[in-house]
């Protein structure tokens, strides 16, 4: 005799898909920051050579992956969702140059954070008491980072990773009203790549591309990896839950990140960061509790 699937189990199967899928996703964003910082590092790979490799190994292997599905596969996305991706690949580049891969995503995640608390108010949703003192905790973490100090973030490149934040913070709010994540992951990929030639000037008269084997594995594992696998999954996370737990869900990166750091990249784990990481997870645990529920 079979047993019947009631409700609450399959609630709790939901609940754990979309918690595996959530940590997948936040995985994916701290990879990005590792391979980013790995490559650029040590001059492997020059920014803007790692950013198109970037977008063009994501848009490929993410078409290839759609039209396994169907040979006459239709894209979704936007010219904004490709615009915000672009402009948040080609800043989060430049910036890891000189910053280290646990800093550049706090700043990442912080303007992240703060970008999809005002969108969000901006379209309505109601921003709770307990979410709003744990973005405005998170958001003091991230200013004590950027007050100076011998172990402070170049102020230039920690500008342009805040604004790479903004961009970030306005595709995964677009990603809310995706019917389709694959579809609509795979279309902002592919209008990302004429901007591509924006590029061309930079890398024809500036300093120049350059390019080694190594920079261009990291460039590849980013693209398909961390950004086409691992964004395709956050559009299909993000419509499932508020635009405020999904902003500071996102704070949890910069902590898996710094800890890559340490661990991959021998990178100092020093006081400054780890209070402002205490300060960020302190942010996160008081505003998820006060916004468990799912909503678009």
């Amino acid at each position: 005799m079979m047993t019947a699937i009631t409700d609450p189990d399959r609630n709790e199967t939901s609940r754990s898909i979309w918690a595996l899928q959530a940590i997948l996703c936040l995985v994916a964003f701290a990879a990005n920051s590792i391979f980013c910082r790995q490559a650029l590092m040590n001059g492997q790979i020059d920014p803007d050579s790692f950013t198109a490799i970037r977008l063009l190994s994501g848009g490929a292997f993410l078409l290839l992956l759609i039209r396994r599905r169907n040979p006459r596969p239709s894209i979704g996305g936007s010219w904004r969702g490709g615009l915000s991706l672009f402009l948040y690949a080609y800043l989060f580049s430049i910036a890891y140059v000189q910053l280290g891969a646990g800093v550049g995503a706090l700043i990442l995640f912080g303007a992240v954070q703060i970008t999809m608390f005002i969108l969000s108010w901006q379209e309505g949703e109601q921003i709770q008491k307990k979410v709003l003192i744990g973005m405005i905790t998170a958001f003091c973490g991230l200013l004590a980072m950027l007050l100076p100090g011998a172990d402070a973030p170049p102020i230039g490149s920690a500008l342009l990773m805040a604004m790479s934040g903004v961009a970030w913070g306005i595709y995964s709010v677009l990603g809310k009203r995706s019917a389709n994540p694959l579809a609509d992951t795979t279309g902002n990929f592919a209008r990302s790549l004429p901007l591509l030639f924006l590029l061309g000037p930079g890398m024809a008269f500036g300093s120049g591309a350059h390019m080694s084997s190594p920079g261009v594995l990291y460039a590849l594992a980013s693209g398909v990896l961390a950004s086409g696998c691992g964004y395709a999954l956050w559009y299909g996370t993000v419509k499932q839950i508020s635009s405020q737990q999904a902003a500071t869900l996102q704070l949890s990166v910069p902590i898996i990140a710094a800890l890559g750091g340490v661990w991959l990249l021998s990178e100092p784990m020093s006081i400054r960061l780890l209070m402002v990481s205490a300060v960020v997870l302190g942010g996160i645990a008081l505003a998820l509790p006060a916004n468990r529920h799912h909503g678009n």
